[in-house]
């Protein structure tokens, strides 16, 4: 199991140098004055040689980009705007603070919004899932399909705007959405998020409901599943010991980088219900063309995700042994 992570993790670094890499040089090779781009749109004349000057524009790529590398492991010097201590993923030339601090100040409301929605669509799509396998073919079956082929087709913004005008604002049954740091106050914190953890949930629930029934109907069908039951296993038995672990696998696979993606920022999320977290983040830094914010959460997020893989990983050898095999 430790050479299984060794590997799993040294595969995790050298994808994650790639990725910085390949993200560096489309951010700093493609646009014609990068500089310019950095300074974001309220530029004056001195700030952008100051950029000019701390982006190192005069040296080749290469020479850029070990500059950048070597400044997540030893920290970093920005005259003009101040030292950035490791590990530093750049100095924001618009709110003139380290990339790295920024976000991970709005990290607490994108990792509070993707634990709480991933705790509902799990209980409630992996539940359904399992009781429409079970009563395959009967009406519980056809119901649950059906709602989650409508839960699948609609959109966020458009689930998020409607319970915003009924539950908020007309029949006032849940508060305004907001984030409140857990250890402050956990009722304020919960009541605030439940809105979004609701509309975000509802839509993945639909998605895991349809991919848990599909994979248990699989398994069950598996001549290992009916050879237990034809042993005299009973059936509940022969569903949690047998079906239910074989299906779980790309289940687990699947909730491992979805978790990495929404720790990555649920743009639109946080957006509608205006959550101050990663995903509003990147919108903003997109708005303000703030070039380094927007390299740094990129960076960010493919870590979340690449660990988020590791985690399946090890999680998938417990479930299946032959898996650390390989």
């Amino acid at each position: 199991m430790l050479r299984f992570l060794v590997r799993r993790v040294l595969g995790a670094v050298i994808t994650l140098l790639i990725i910085s890499a390949v993200t560096f040089m489309l951010f700093y090779a493609v646009p014609r004055d990068p500089a310019r781009l950095a300074c974001g749109k309220l530029c004056t004349k001195e700030t952008l040689e100051l950029i000019r000057h701390n982006m190192g524009i005069t040296d080749s790529l290469p020479v850029q980009y070990w500059h950048w590398l070597t400044g997540i492991f030893l920290g970093r010097d920005y005259p003009g705007f101040g030292h950035c201590d490791a590990p530093c993923l750049g100095y924001s030339f618009v709110n003139r603070e380290p990339v790295l601090s920024t976000v991970w100040s709005r990290f607490p409301t994108t990792f509070s919004l993707a634990i709480g929605s991933s705790v509902v669509f799990l209980i409630f799509g992996v539940g359904m899932g399992m009781l429409a396998a079970v009563k395959q073919g009967r009406p519980t079956d056809k119901i649950a399909s059906s709602a989650s082929l409508i839960a699948s087709s609609m959109q966020i913004y458009f689930v998020g705007t409607l319970g915003l005008y009924f539950f908020v604002y007309q029949w006032h049954i849940l508060d305004q959405p907001s984030y409140t740091d857990f250890t402050d106050n956990p009722a304020s914190w919960f009541t605030g998020l439940l809105l979004p953890w609701l509309v975000l949930a509802l839509i993945w629930t639909a998605n895991y409901t349809r991919m848990t029934r599909s994979q248990l109907v699989e398994t069950l069908s598996e001549d290992y599943v009916r050879t237990a039951r034809a042993k005299g296993m009973s059936r509940r038995n022969v569903f949690f010991r047998f079906a239910w672990r074989g299906a779980m696998g790309p289940i687990v696979t699947i909730f491992g980088i979805d978790m990495g993606v929404l720790l990555g920022g649920a743009m639109i999320t946080e957006k509608t219900f205006s959550l101050q977290g990663i995903g509003m983040l990147s919108v903003k830094s997109v708005q303000t063309n703030d070039l380094p914010m927007l390299l740094g959460v990129m960076i960010i997020t493919a870590s979340f995700v690449v660990i988020a893989n590791i985690v399946v990983d090890a999680a998938y050898a417990l479930i299946d042994p032959r898996i650390r095999l390989a």
